[in-house]
């Protein structure tokens, strides 16, 4: 008789991983698959997470091996060099170590009795009735072996060959950014408690570049373009940003990684019968920054709880499984469209426009009222209660003239 587990999670990175976690702590059998040999590896991400968001999902403080660093802000580079500085009173950002804080939340699921699969490679799904009963799995190379599941829940990332299998429609390939991740040393004038963030369609066109310090001296520096060759354009900012350039000029590269990113928001669609998506492959990603852990893990728990449910109530349909779309949205779906406005707003400024408005910035002292924007994870809430100073609002209504005048 075949062995019919509560939930199968395809992909053990943290989204998975977190929502394993939390059907277990309901007493529910799961069975991650991952098809990497290791948790965590290859790691891409840069790993720089807001602290508030991870508070409020119960994972901070986390050990201290696994953080590499905390901020109090940010440092904005213009294209030519001008500079905006936003420095908050505490910690408001980390960087983990990507493969360690993956690995933290697999231990806790695995101590919480989730089982996990490594090298195994989830090649089919199993369709019953119009219904998703399971996974076809390749496990070490070997002869795929079916496993049953009355839920399976998709964490594989960006790549969506699964969600496709489900028939869900993927995420927008013309809202992907192509990013690269190094590790480097000898970096110079760092600020040890700040990252820079540098702007310029010469150097990430379509979205920015970073630096961010570690507290053994050594730094991540990365970049994502909507066009261009990623890694030439690393050694570009590395050689000839007029701020970048001074610190990095000497850097020696230890590690590189290479990897897409989504800036679209959610996609349409995220359950099916039998069948729930979260994280990457749900598109449940920052439109602004990239950052999809805590947006992911967010959902995650949300999946979980749903899941559980259909589970009392034996209903797996896509009408009952459609609380979790709907619950996501209640929690993202303001915060995702104020993203995505200003995500197209950034798109379409030219460099010279971007020079001025972080002159502007400066000029209306900005810098102060910015230290109030304490949630970098749900940015529509937090500029909805800058507005209430004028000098944010003389400042918004400059930066819808310079979209307007960049977008006739």
């Amino acid at each position: 008789m075949k062995t019919i587990l509560g939930v199968i999670v395809v992909g053990g990175g943290p989204c998975g991983s977190f929502t394993a976690l939390n059907l277990t702590k309901h007493g529910v059998s799961v069975m991650v698959f991952e098809e990497h040999g290791e948790i965590g590896v290859p790691s891409h991400c840069a790993g720089h997470l807001s602290i508030k968001g991870l508070k409020d999902l119960g994972l901070y403080p986390l050990p201290t091996e696994i953080v590499e660093n905390t901020f109090y802000g940010a440092i904005f580079h213009s294209p030519k060099g001008r500079e905006l500085s936003v420095r908050f009173s505490s910690p408001v950002t980390c960087v983990v170590n990507r493969v360690l804080f993956d690995k933290y939340i697999a231990e806790m699921a695995k101590d919480a009795g989730v089982q996990y699969h490594l090298n195994s490679r989830v090649e089919s799904l199993i369709v019953e009735d119009g219904f998703v009963k399971g996974v076809g799995v390749k496990q070490n190379g070997k002869t795929k072996e079916k496993f049953f599941a009355k839920i399976v829940v998709d964490a594989e990332g960006i790549s969506s060959r699964i969600l496709r299998l489900a028939g869900l429609p993927a995420l927008n390939r013309h809202m992907l950014v192509n990013a690269v991740q190094a590790e480097v040393e000898n970096v110079k004038d760092m600020e040890p408690d700040m990252v820079d963030v540098f702007l310029g369609k010469d150097y990430a066109p379509g979205f920015y570049a970073w630096l961010i310090p570690k507290l053994d001296g050594k730094a991540k520096v990365g970049l994502a373009a909507k066009t261009g060759n990623p890694k030439e354009l690393l050694q570009r900012l590395m050689l000839k940003h007029p701020v970048a350039s001074k610190k990095l000029r000497m850097a020696k590269i230890l590690q590189t990684a290479f990897h897409p990113i989504t800036l679209g928001g959610p996609i349409p669609k995220t359950y099916s019968n039998g069948f729930l998506a979260v994280g990457d492959v749900a598109s449940q990603v920052k439109p602004t920054t990239g950052g999809g852990v805590v947006l992911g893990i967010t959902c995650a728990r949300v999946a979980a709880k749903v899941a559980y449910e259909a589970l009392r109530k034996n209903s797996f349909s896509s009408e009952f499984l459609s609380a979790y779309q709907k619950r996501c949205k209640e929690i993202l779906d303001f915060d995702v469209n104020v993203m995505l406005r200003v995500r197209k707003m950034l798109d379409v400024m030219s460099d010279e426009k971007v020079d001025d408005a972080i002159s502007l910035c400066t000029k209306f002292n900005l810098d102060k009222i910015l230290r109030n924007f304490k949630d970098i994870d749900f940015q529509g809430q937090s500029l909805l209660r800058l507005l209430r100073s004028p000098r944010m609002l003389t400042a918004l209504f400059y930066f819808f003239f310079l979209y307007l005048s960049a977008n006739p």
